[in-house]
């Protein structure tokens, strides 16, 4: 179905429930047409809440000079003296 701008925007409502039943509707402006009213897709995948919960914990230690030492060190190659 097509439409004019004018009659859609007095139609919004009716255009929506044909575009969410699977009919094609474009408006137009003056017999020309400007845009295809769609419906949206769902989305692909819902989040799930907790997805980390069953990663390792981080060390009590993660932050101690010592161990941000270590990782400098491996990360320059050598001692950072």
């Amino acid at each position: 179905m097509q439409v004019n701008m004018r009659e859609a925007k007095n139609q919004l409502s009716r255009l929506v429930q044909a575009a969410l039943a699977g009919e094609e509707v474009v408006i137009a402006n003056n017999g020309v047409p400007m845009v295809r009213l769609v419906k949206v897709g769902a989305p692909e995948r819902r989040r799930a809440p907790g997805a980390w919960a069953a990663l390792p914990r981080a060390d009590a230690d993660w932050d101690a000079p010592a161990t941000n030492a270590a990782i400098a060190d491996v990360l320059t190659g050598g001692d950072m003296s």
